[in-house]
């Protein structure tokens, strides 16, 4: 099969995509540090700066559309001034907020960093992981199946960042109603529910929830157990094809009989917050077209690899990428 990065782009525009997952508000304090606190040994950061970003499955849509795609996100997010921000940050970024539902029993997710020059300091979590209640849980399936029904989405990403969202009976019936409809569904997991993702067409763990979701030791640096632990994760989902992020090591990713380890491109490495979701974002993309899995993996190495040359959680930049994917000829 022969495809082109301006194909790839150009039928991304054509494409909707459904995120279901984790959504979350990425505060951020800019600043400098003079000086250390004489009350305890901390550095006291002079604040110069506020702002606030997209994360979790929201990271995932913005890079979708970024790459030029019709993301629709699906999620929970509470009564409060933080979901006021959120849902506003998702309307000045051309995103979609009707899958967002309002919960009375939630706070909505905010992830505080804290960060002098280029390093960070400090990170403030404010999040409820408790499973959502069964009214929620019902009014999540309403705006997944409404979605599916009316906006016909060419693929569904699952992003599980353990806050709840995403619980075991939601997985399983999402899932379901995409096999259904033909649609197919990629998963960026998290342990919690780890090996609930049945059936799913790929599945996206890095090496640490690899490990952990399968309570096995595995090293980046040695193929044999990565190739074995995929085995036999896809034997206990069924799942059709299988991409492991590597770090440094490059991302592995397994179908049938088919076997690839990339090699991780070498980049500046400033900062990984947010790199999966970009990975999952090109991945899902190029699943939706019918892509070979060895293009699938090539594509979102590289994305999730220049992200990480960026300072906080930051979407991909098309041109970047399409200048990066042109002069490593990987489409070719």
């Amino acid at each position: 099969m022969s495809t082109t990065i301006d194909t790839f782009l150009r039928k991304a525009q054509e494409t909707t995509v459904l995120v279901v997952g984790d959504v979350m508000l990425d505060a951020y304090l800019w600043g400098r540090v003079d000086r250390i606190s004489p009350e305890a040994p901390v550095p006291i950061v002079h604040v110069t700066e506020r702002s606030a970003r997209l994360g979790g499955a929201a990271n995932v849509a913005l890079n979708l559309r970024a790459l030029g795609a019709v993301p629709i996100v699906v999620s929970i997010i509470g009564k409060d001034k933080a979901g006021d921000d959120l849902a506003q940050c998702l309307l000045d970024s051309a995103l979609d907020s009707v899958g967002l539902v309002r919960s009375s029993t939630r706070r909505t997710t905010v992830k505080t960093r804290v960060i002098s020059g280029h390093q960070h300091v400090v990170r403030v979590d404010e999040e409820e992981t408790e499973d959502l209640s069964a009214a929620d849980q019902q009014a999540l399936l309403k705006r997944v199946s409404e979605a599916i029904e009316h906006r016909r989405p060419a693929a569904i990403v699952l992003e599980d960042y353990n806050k709840g969202v995403l619980t075991e009976s939601n997985i399983e019936a999402i899932i379901a109603v995409a096999q259904k409809a033909t649609i197919p569904v990629a998963v960026d997991p998290k342990l919690k529910n780890f090996l609930s993702y049945r059936g799913v067409s790929l599945f996206k763990p890095n090496l640490k929830e690899l490990r952990e979701g399968l309570k096995v030791d595995v090293q980046a640096a040695d193929l044999a157990s990565v190739r074995a632990a995929v085995h036999t994760l896809e034997r206990k989902l069924g799942n059709a094809a299988t991409m492991v992020t590597l770090s440094e090591h490059g991302v592995y990713a397994h179908q049938g009989a088919q076997e690839h380890h990339l090699p991780a491109h070498r980049r500046k490495i400033v900062d990984v917050s947010g790199a999966g979701d970009t990975v999952i974002a090109v991945a899902t993309l190029a699943l939706s077209q019918g892509l070979p899995l060895p293009y699938i993996a090539s594509l979102a190495n590289l994305a999730g690899g220049l992200v990480c040359e960026e300072v906080g959680v930051a979407p991909i930049n098309l041109e970047r990428f399409r200048n990066e994917v042109l002069r490593l000829n990987l489409l070719q």
